[in-house]
């Protein structure tokens, strides 16, 4: 088997994704993802899709990152390994699918209107 590669994206965050036979070890930018990530919640969104699959410990993962936040960026990753799981074994899309694993998270941050402070806020109205 060689490498599968996957892309992954979420809000403006764009995780490339190669996934190969191996350990489990997961790098991100040529570090650890528990180095990169510092918080104990994005480690388990990056291994949900192994534990649902049940393939913990079976893959490498190697991942760029780019844009966006750490809370984007580890969504990102989690999509992008889902993708690679799937072209793995077909038969894992049903399981990923029903925990929405599959989808793109289409939110995006909305645009800044002329006239206006921020997106939606308005400047103080004054009557007189």
């Amino acid at each position: 088997m060689d490498v599968i590669n996957a892309l992954g994206r979420r809000k403006t965050a764009v995780a490339r994704v190669y996934l190969s036979k191996g350990t489990g070890q997961v790098v991100v930018n040529k570090k650890d993802y528990k180095e990169f990530f510092p918080i104990e919640v994005l480690h388990a969104k990056i291994q949900q899709p192994f534990e649902l699959t049940n393939t913990v410990g079976q893959y490498d993962i190697k991942v760029s990152v780019d844009g966006g936040g750490i809370n984007g960026q580890a969504e990102a990753i989690r999509l992008g390994i889902s993708r690679a799981l799937v072209e793995l074994d077909p038969e894992f899309k049903p399981l990923l699918k029903a925990e929405g694993l599959m989808t793109r998270d289409p939110r995006m941050v909305e645009r800044k209107k002329p006239g206006q402070p921020k997106a939606r806020k308005k400047f103080q109205f004054s009557k007189r």
